[in-house]
């Protein structure tokens, strides 16, 4: 049999039985219950979750459900119910309705005698008919099961030109389990969480259940400071150099003052008025630059420019005002933020 199920079979489980199916697979839903799902993973890491997917066959009223592990969780009283499929499992469709079509439903479902008197005591992975309808809707969950597809089957459809589209037909329903304190790949359930604190990752984000509702985990952020590493160039000398990163983003402050003769920037009426030749004033210390060329707004208090701050820390003064003059003696400030 390649349903194997753990702890249900009254005459005893075997050995292989109990190495494959799932222990400890325990997503809490209270402090007795289990939640219900697939264990996520893939032979390749490409896939969240592989387990019982289900491939149809195309042209045909067939499809294979693939192996797979979960845990399908009974009444308080009953327990969790592990289940592993070892090997690909077929399954066959019925013919379509002649005038509606309807939503069949792929469940994998625990059958326990004990408590439900089916007279059978055994995992499947089976399909429950939908209802053909003008509007189809897929049919009731069974008790103890859990969902894996909702197939929709077309009026008339049968093996041939009219059989299943397979690659419109399915809609996935299945949800996954993990071990307590791991983190749950959310698939299609929107349920709530078990306990503060529980964490699911909901594809692009990590979420944390408050009590209350999911929320996007925020990690705490380290915050750096630097005083030190910036260095002055040519005829400048560096007086004031503050810095501040977190979560990939820098901010700084640069004082540099004026030590030789005046820089003066072309007048009015001149070719390219503001120009200074783009003098270098210094460099930024590695590990505090940005990883794109960026510009800052520089002032000595009466007067400002434009400066250039390249991927190799170089602080470059580009543009000051027309007919402006940098005195010696006077301190350029700039500030700037950008993305590390």
């Amino acid at each position: 049999m390649s349903v194997r199920s753990g702890w249900l079979s009254p005459d005893g489980q075997s050995r292989e039985d109990s190495r494959v199916v799932p222990l400890g697979a325990f997503t809490p839903l209270s402090p007795v219950a289990t939640r219900s799902g697939i264990l996520p993973g893939s032979t390749d890491g490409v896939l969240r979750l592989s387990g019982f997917a289900l491939t149809g066959t195309p042209g045909t009223m067939t499809a294979t459900v693939g192996p797979g592990r979960a845990v399908v969780q009974g009444t308080d009283a009953q327990g969790a119910y592990p289940v592993a499929l070892t090997e690909n499992l077929p399954l066959a469709f019925a013919d379509g309705d002649a005038q509606y079509g309807r939503v069949d439903l792929v469940v994998l479902r625990v059958y326990d005698d004990t408590y439900d008197g089916s007279g059978r005591t055994e995992a499947v992975v089976e399909i429950v008919p939908g209802r053909p309808a003008a509007t189809p809707a897929a049919p009731a969950l069974p008790a103890l099961s859990l969902p894996l597809y909702e197939v929709a089957v077309p009026a008339g459809a049968s093996a041939g030109t009219k059989a299943i589209a397979w690659d419109t037909a399915t809609t996935g329903r299945r949800s996954a389990t993990v071990a307590l304190g791991g983190i749950l790949p959310v698939t299609t359930d929107t349920a709530n969480g078990a306990y503060p604190g529980q964490y699911r990752d909901a594809g692009a984000v990590l979420q944390r259940w408050s009590g209350t509702a999911w929320a996007d985990y925020q990690p705490p952020q380290v915050t750096e400071t630097m005083t030190t590493g910036a260095t002055a160039s040519g005829n400048w000398s560096l007086s004031a150099y503050r810095a501040r990163r977190t979560a990939g983003i820098c901010s700084f402050s640069l004082v540099l003052l004026r030590t030789t003769s005046a820089l003066t920037a072309t007048a009015a009426g001149t070719t390219n008025p503001g120009n200074v030749a783009d003098e270098l004033l210094g460099y930024l210390p590695a590990g505090w630059r940005p990883t794109t060329d960026s510009y800052a707004v520089a002032t000595d208090g009466y007067a400002d420019g434009a400066v250039k701050l390249g991927t190799d820390g170089s602080v470059t003064l580009l543009t000051w005002s027309t007919s402006g003059v940098i005195q010696a003696g006077n301190s350029l400030r700039l500030s700037a933020c950008f993305v590390l």
